[in-house]
């Protein structure tokens, strides 16, 4: 199979440190953070404003790759399933995907609601969330 090659635009800057204490999902306690994008992106930021709903793409830069099978939200009562039926962050190719609403736009960074990334985590794409009447 071909390879590619992704180059990070961003990353994350979290209260969030300690992947064995962060939570697993935006609603279990997930802290407001900021995206940091690097200079040379700032026009791709036009037009992405305050109360928007985005997806953010991270690189989970420190899961492991090798893991193919999981106990669900690490409950080892519940069977090993496949990762690519989980939201495992442990996975062939760690690729985050984040819900998140925009709460303010300064300049190359941007103030997100509820992200449950460690600090530092590489930032891959944002995109706009599609709603029915868009």
């Amino acid at each position: 199979m071909p390879e590619y090659t992704l180059h990070p635009i961003g990353h994350v800057e979290s209260t969030l440190t300690d992947r064995a204490a962060a939570p697993r999902q935006p609603d279990e306690g997930a802290p407001d953070a900021w995206l940091v994008f690097d200079d040379r992106y700032a026009s791709a930021l036009d037009g992405l404003n305050p109360g928007t709903d985005v997806l953010l793409l991270t690189w989970l830069d420190r899961a492991d790759r090798d893991t193919l099978t999981v106990h669900p939200r690490g409950n080892t009562t519940r069977p090993l399933t496949g990762v690519f039926a989980t939201r495992a962050p442990d996975r062939p190719n760690p690729i985050g995907l984040h819900a998140v609403h925009v709460l303010a736009v300064v300049g190359t960074r941007v103030h997100v609601r509820h992200l449950e990334a460690l600090d530092a985590t590489p930032i891959l794409d944002v995109k706009p969330l599609l709603v029915p009447d868009r």
